[in-house]
């Protein structure tokens, strides 16, 4: 997401995440207001390869909710930004206890801030690469491998899956589209832990500006 109108629009249909770009080189890069949203969505902020201070910053900047990796980050990475965030979380409940509650301008989660690690997929992929992330993120996301890092708009071959052997949750995600509903269905209703599906380029207008129509006409027919 990129303009508030649009996200307002968006957040109207009651999706469980919205995600925003912090990414430089990403023609959806945001910067700007994110508006009061229902609380049963949660903000999710992208990142490629970015200086852990940094993603702790946009998090409490932002209060965001998840955080998907979308580079090359290491588990070595992760598990020194979910400390950073956890020693953040702790800090700022000890400060609360300090500070009357109608003068606290401090954020603070419910809940940790989930992690979703992405891996670009094309004709073939060693699952074998994912074994040491499975204790360390809350979810995968599985996303076609093109030259950009995402939003390249267009699906890797959906079989690959079969061969998926672990329990842990994953985001299916590449280029899905309206075209797709026949093929996402029977996918759905395979044993395969889908999670949720993460639909992005093919229900846009130009970058960062979503086809309101077309978003609830899918999200309709999923759900038949």
């Amino acid at each position: 997401m990129k303009f508030t109108e649009n996200m307002q629009q968006v957040a109207a249909l009651s999706p469980d995440y919205l995600g925003f770009i912090f990414y430089e080189k990403s023609k959806r890069n945001f910067e700007g207001i994110i508006p009061e949203l229902p609380k049963s969505i949660k903000k999710t902020g992208v990142f490629v390869n970015e200086l852990i201070e940094i993603v702790v910053s946009l998090v409490e900047e932002y209060r965001l909710e998840a955080i998907q990796l979308h580079g090359d980050e290491s588990v070595e990475y992760i598990i020194a930004l979910k400390k950073q965030l956890l020693e953040n979380r702790a800090l700022f409940i000890k400060e609360n206890k300090q500070i009357k509650k109608q003068k606290n301008k401090h954020y603070i989660s419910k809940n940790e801030v989930e992690i979703i690690k992405v891996f670009g997929i094309k004709d073939t992929f060693n699952f074998d690469v994912l074994k040491p992330y499975v204790d360390v993120v809350d979810y995968f996301l599985f996303d076609t491998k093109g030259k950009e890092r995402g939003g390249n708009g267009t699906k890797f071959d959906w079989t690959v899956l079969e061969k998926y052997p672990y329990k842990k949750p994953f985001f299916l995600s590449g280029g899905i589209g309206l075209d797709d509903l026949e093929q996402l269905k029977i996918v759905l209703n395979s044993n395969l832990p889908i999670y949720a599906l993460d639909v992005n380029s093919k229900f846009e207008s130009k970058p960062g500006v979503k086809k309101i129509d077309e978003l609830e006409k899918f999200k309709k027919e999923i759900f038949v």
